[in-house]
């Protein structure tokens, strides 16, 4: 009798010690498990943060430039008012983006800082810039009463170079004195194997998932902002605009967590680009729908009305493209902080 409970004893034991791993193994499961990889630096870390860098300075003058609409301090009826302001803001806002670029290039363990300010400074700017003189160009040649002349187009660049390059310089100098963000957890020192990925959470089709649900709250406001661009209709609605801005915070911030959420628990821990083209790829969406309006609802006809177009279009799109990733990938770093804050490493 003492023989066979000793048998059974021993079976008991064997079994409980064989439970244990699997249990430690179900706990540890999924975004738990990449915990000394999730702080990793991103490739290209550079580039990233001069990206979100201009993306703050973007996303704050919006926000001001449509709360004074909102108060009816820029009147509908007056177009020059709204872009008068729109590009003070802008060149008065180099600070935020030197400081957040600055910041965010630190944190990923980047040294070469000056080309990191003058990137910040002169790289989508530029790329705006030269659009819009090609634009200008081509409507000079046209001999057209809307090509902005050329003492303007020399106050903008001494603008730009006067006030917000030394401003952008301010802000990375403050941004470079600041110590790195602290993160919430250790980095291993070799990376960790990705296991295979479903279709799903392949980061392709979650880029293009993601900027659905942010289009979708602004495509009727849409097409009434490009009535107004460019079949000469007054946009009054800046009350309801500024709403669907709020909204398309909210949309960009939410779907963008949901789907890292999801790449993490697959355990690929490569979020730091993809949070930023998640909700970025909103911006290809507003492309494809302006491709369609100018087929749908615009008779235009000439070579050069159909560059102007295209070109005012790239614009607006690169700085859309700009803002929503901002908003997305600043959203899915305070969620990625905040959970694995939480997490206990021995």
């Amino acid at each position: 009798m003492l023989h066979s409970t000793g048998r059974l004893d021993k079976a008991y034991t064997n079994q409980e010690k064989s439970s244990l791993p699997y249990e430690d193994a179900q706990e540890e499961s999924g975004w738990k498990q990449v915990h000394g990889d999730v702080f990793r630096p991103p490739r290209k870390g550079m580039l990233l943060s001069v990206f979100l860098g201009q993306g703050t300075q973007i996303f704050i003058m919006t926000f001001i430039t449509l709360f004074l609409a909102c108060l009816g301090f820029l009147s509908p009826a007056n177009r020059g008012a709204l872009m008068t302001c729109a590009v003070v803001l802008w060149v008065l806002l180099g600070t935020p983006a030197g400081y957040v670029s600055a910041r965010l290039y630190k944190t990923f363990g980047g040294e070469k800082w000056k080309t990191n300010v003058l990137l910040t400074a002169l790289l989508c700017p530029g790329i705006v810039f030269a659009d819009f003189f090609q634009m200008n160009l081509i409507l000079w040649v046209e001999g057209s009463s809307a090509a902005i002349p050329f003492g303007t187009l020399v106050a903008i660049l001494a603008m730009w170079f006067g006030i917000s390059v030394p401003l952008t310089f301010i802000g990375a100098y403050f941004g470079f004195k600041k110590p790195a963000i602290e993160q919430p957890v250790r980095t291993n020192q070799i990376p960790r194997q990705i296991p295979e990925q479903s279709f799903f959470t392949k980061p392709i089709p979650g880029i293009v998932m993601g900027g659905i649900l942010p289009f979708g709250c602004i495509f009727i406001q849409l097409f009434f902002i490009l009535n107004s661009i460019w079949s000469h209709q007054m946009y009054y609605m800046f009350g309801f605009l500024f709403l669907v801005f709020i909204i398309l915070l909210i949309t960009c911030s939410e779907a963008t967590i949901l789907l890292c959420y999801f790449h993490l628990c697959a355990e690929d821990y490569h979020w730091w680009w993809r949070s930023f083209l998640t909700s970025g790829f909103t911006a290809v969406y507003l492309f494809i729908y302006a491709v369609h309006y100018f087929f749908s609802k615009l008779q235009i006809i000439g070579v050069a009305s159909t560059i102007l177009y295209f070109g005012y279009t790239t614009i607006m799109v690169l700085i859309f493209f700009l803002f929503t990733g901002t908003i997305g990938f600043f959203a899915c770093f305070w969620f990625v902080n905040k959970i694995y804050s939480v997490v206990k490493v021995d």
